[in-house]
């Protein structure tokens, strides 16, 4: 009765505000049960399938996500306006209550589940400081609580709004943190960014707030929403054994390998423990091997090209001795590719930008088609004349790029060099 109040009330506001959400035609007397408008069938979860399936999201599916996400700040504060927060059910606001259920729901359902030992004193210690950081915002803003592909409709390509009677108070970055970082959604960097920076246009007419501002606590709401879904997946699959929850605690932990590349300073031990669970050998899944593994080689012509174990035939070679080589001068030849000086020069004459872009563009539609045919290995290769400088940059910087568009595993060899890393 108070879960079909809370929505009721809600759906009534968001209609008068604007708000894409089913009309309600007919609610009986006691509030039981009530009739609402049909919208369809075609959810934003499956209209991106093929996206999330990729890891990459084809021009449409990205149009779709950021047309969802623009939505946000109007149900946040159109949402919010003059609402009495105490129809919302089960609880009125996003408190230390509902912050300490989750973290514990983390502990409990799933850190604890994996054999993984911790003090739980200091792991007490972190969680509170956390607690203390999420709560610092107390606008009069609606939290939609659960944000994400399956909960929005599509009508002629416009986003509607459903299941969203669990809101309450809350802080604007729960929900963008709830959209952009879904475990299994596997969205690149470079789309997520592009999600937060319309998000913040959007914002706009409610709220400026510096981007440098916004991305730093949405980090925070990115790690607690990470820590809650591990629990839901930790109970729903260690304790009511539905294997299919744990198939995706991978995805989640992958997210979580990102998001400690940059260490939570202020949660210390909460931070080792972090890193520590994501290296246990149990939740690497057989679905991520499968993913495409992209190997870029710089190299020296004069030492020959590097050979393909996979037996695919090589890929694409890349002749860098066309750019304008740093190694010609004695100041150059005691750095490499990765070194400032060498970047600097190589970027001031500009020719490997140009060079490059041609490359991407070769090298993005190969990737593309290789993950939609779901192909598991291709080879780009970077030659110069001592496979220091030129080959070294190119080699490095496209790895950077697919990493940020795509899904997929690299690994850099830099073979003169005699050093190889995976990003």
């Amino acid at each position: 009765m108070a879960e079909n109040h809370a929505f009721l009330t809600l759906d009534r506001l968001f209609r008068v505000r604007g708000i894409n959400v089913p009309e309600v035609y007919a609610v009986s007397a006691d509030g039981l049960c009530y009739i609402q408008e049909d919208l369809g069938d075609e959810l934003l979860f499956s209209a991106v399938a093929r996206g999330r399936e990729s890891g990459s999201y084809s021009e449409e599916e990205e149009a779709l996500l950021l047309k969802t996400i623009a939505c946000l700040p109007k149900i946040q504060f159109e949402g919010g306006r003059g609402l009495d927060w105490n129809i919302c059910y089960p609880q009125p606001s996003f408190d230390a209550r509902m912050i300490d259920f989750d973290l514990n729901y983390f502990k409990y359902c799933f850190l604890k589940a994996t054999g993984l030992e911790f003090h739980e004193v200091k792991l007490q210690d972190d969680f509170e400081r956390l607690r203390e950081d999420l709560l610092q915002d107390d606008e009069p803003t609606f939290l939609y609580r659960d944000f994400q592909a399956r909960n929005v409709m599509l009508r002629d390509g416009v986003p509607y709004f459903i299941d969203f009677q669990g809101g309450r108070k809350g802080p604007i970055y729960y929900d963008v943190a709830s959209f952009i970082s879904q475990a299994r959604s596997r969205y690149p960097e470079t789309l997520k960014q592009k999600m937060v920076a319309t998000y913040l246009e959007a914002l706009k007419p409610y709220k400026d707030i510096d981007p440098e501002v916004f991305n730093a606590r949405l980090r925070l709401f990115i790690l607690f929403r990470t820590l809650q879904v591990l629990g839901a997946y930790g109970f729903r699959g260690y304790f009511e054994k539905k294997p299919h929850f744990l198939a995706s605690v991978p995805f989640a932990l992958d997210n979580l390998r990102r998001l400690l590349k940059t260490p939570f300073d202020r949660y210390p031990y909460l931070n080792s423990v972090l890193s520590e669970l994501t290296t246990l050998s149990q939740f690497y899944s057989p679905v991520e091997d499968r993913r495409l593994e992209v190997h870029i080689w710089s190299f020296a012509f004069k030492k020959g090209v590097p050979p393909d174990d996979s037996g695919n035939g090589g890929g694409y070679v890349f002749d860098c001795r066309s750019v304008n080589n740093p190694g010609k001068y004695e100041f150059y030849r005691q750095f490499n590719g990765t070194d400032a000086e060498v970047i600097k020069f190589l970027e001031d004459d500009g020719e490997i930008l140009t060079f490059l872009d041609s490359v991407y563009t070769l090298v993005d539609a190969h990737v593309q088609r290789f993950i939609e045919r779901k192909f598991s290995h291709l080879q780009v290769s970077f030659g110069c004349t001592g496979g220091q400088h030129r080959s070294v940059y190119s080699a490095e910087h496209l790895a950077a790029h697919l990493a940020a568009k795509f899904d997929v595993k690299i690994i850099v060899t830099h073979r003169e060099l005699n050093i190889e890393k995976r990003i």
